[in-house]
């Protein structure tokens, strides 16, 4: 998940950019939801209400961790040929460029591809 740079225009071009900002969202700010809706459920109930507060809070948590499973998932995918080919050009270019990145050129997945844009990303912002 922090593979990926926090780059608008990647929403452009790539779905996956979308599932990685919603996990992010959902890693920064559903614990706290989780622990917010557990304590109001107490608070506005008795300890009767304690089976059901639980109940909702290990499911609000359970949320970033199926999150982080499914961007797992996709990550371990071979990537479609037009974006594989887009990849292997964008790996020889930047090897030409002077740069020696040894990543898979030979059925290449989502990680690399993130990978990929992550180097290119800190290129780009170190020589600006």
């Amino acid at each position: 998940m922090q593979l990926w740079p926090q780059r608008a225009e990647l929403g452009n071009y790539f779905a996956e950019y979308q599932a990685v900002q919603i996990s992010r969202f959902a890693f920064r700010y559903l614990p706290g939801l989780a622990l917010f809706s557990f304590i109001m459920q107490l608070y506005l109930g008795s300890v009767t209400f304690l089976p059901q507060a639980l109940m909702y809070c290990f499911f609000i948590l359970s949320i970033p961790v199926q999150a982080l499973v499914l961007l797992g998932v996709k990550a371990d995918k071979f990537l479609p040929a037009g974006l594989a080919a887009w990849y292997k050009e964008s790996v020889a270019r930047v090897n030409e460029a002077g740069g020696s990145l040894k990543l898979s050129v030979h059925k290449p997945r989502f990680i690399d591809l993130a990978k990929l844009l992550n180097i290119s990303h800190q290129t780009l912002n170190s020589k600006l």
